[in-house]
């Protein structure tokens, strides 16, 4: 079975559950990420469902050259250059976490299409689960997720307080918009927004939070370090708090880099057959 990534589940602690994610494939996710940046996330969750060769739907030499500039660093001084690669890193790990997501999923659960361009702002992912029907949200997950040199900091200064803030209910309105949109593809108009408002009650809620290690933080009690202060999430079990990590073979950013640089030459690959 060809898939980009290994999936499976591990231990955190007692507040939450734990996913642990690693390479399958190199140069499949490569390809993956590059048709994502192509802007044909919904062809590359079919290629994830049918397992199937990864290539684009649509190869135009105008889609490749852009989805190469989100691949590449830019700036003409070292500190430019350090906000395009974290920004690069960011675009790159969240379709890493939707390729995870979108690796287990079945056909009753709607994804969001990760983000392409890096000023794009508003939720990092949103999962939701159908019943057979098809009809009621049976969970809906929101995703955070970070890629960082210092994961612990982003889970406690950045990811937390962003969950809390949906735990609270502050940000409603986003929630329900951007469950609505997702639930557009089984319902139509009213019937999909009133469908949406389960996502307001916590019984229904799930947070996933996702972070890049490496190898050395990847043991037990690592990951209970990592998220440390989840249960700050009152009035949920530990099954709707779940800690994601994704563990690189080498130095964070050096992996992201060796990463991106294949993307970039599969794209250069396909300018023969392009447009």
């Amino acid at each position: 079975m060809k898939s980009a990534l290994k999936v499976e589940t591990c231990k955190v602690n007692e507040h939450c559950v734990g996913l642990r994610w690693e390479t399958s494939d190199a140069d499949y996710l490569a390809r993956i990420i590059a048709i994502i940046a192509m802007g044909q996330a919904v062809h590359a969750a079919q290629i994830i469902d049918d397992l199937s060769p990864a290539a684009p739907a649509i190869n135009d030499e105008a889609i490749r050259e852009d989805a190469k500039l989100r691949l590449s660093i830019k700036g003409d001084s070292k500190t430019a250059q350090d906000v395009s690669r974290w920004h690069r890193d960011g675009l790159i790990f969240e379709a890493i976490s939707w390729i995870a997501a979108r690796q287990v999923a079945d056909g009753q659960v709607l994804l969001k299409d990760p983000h392409i361009s890096a000023t794009t702002q508003g939720l990092d992912g949103l999962m939701i689960e159908l019943d057979e029907e098809g009809t009621a949200i049976t969970r809906a997950t929101i995703f955070e997720d970070k890629c960082s040199g210092d994961p612990r900091g982003k889970f406690r200064d950045e990811v937390l307080p962003a969950f809390a803030a949906y735990h609270r209910n502050k940000r409603a309105s986003d929630l329900v918009a951007a469950a609505a949109t997702l639930i557009a593809a089984k319902l139509t108009g009213t019937a999909a927004t009133q469908a949406a408002a389960r996502v307001l009650d916590l019984q229904y809620r799930a947070y996933r939070a996702g972070l890049a290690i490496e190898a050395g933080r990847d043991t037990e009690k690592g990951r209970a370090g990592l998220f440390k202060d989840y249960e700050t999430l009152d009035k949920i079990t530990d099954k709707q708090r779940i800690g994601a990590t994704f563990v690189t073979t080498a130095e964070l950013r050096v992996w992201f880099d060796a990463l991106a640089e294949q993307a970039v030459d599969y794209l250069d690959g396909l300018a023969k057959d392009g447009a």
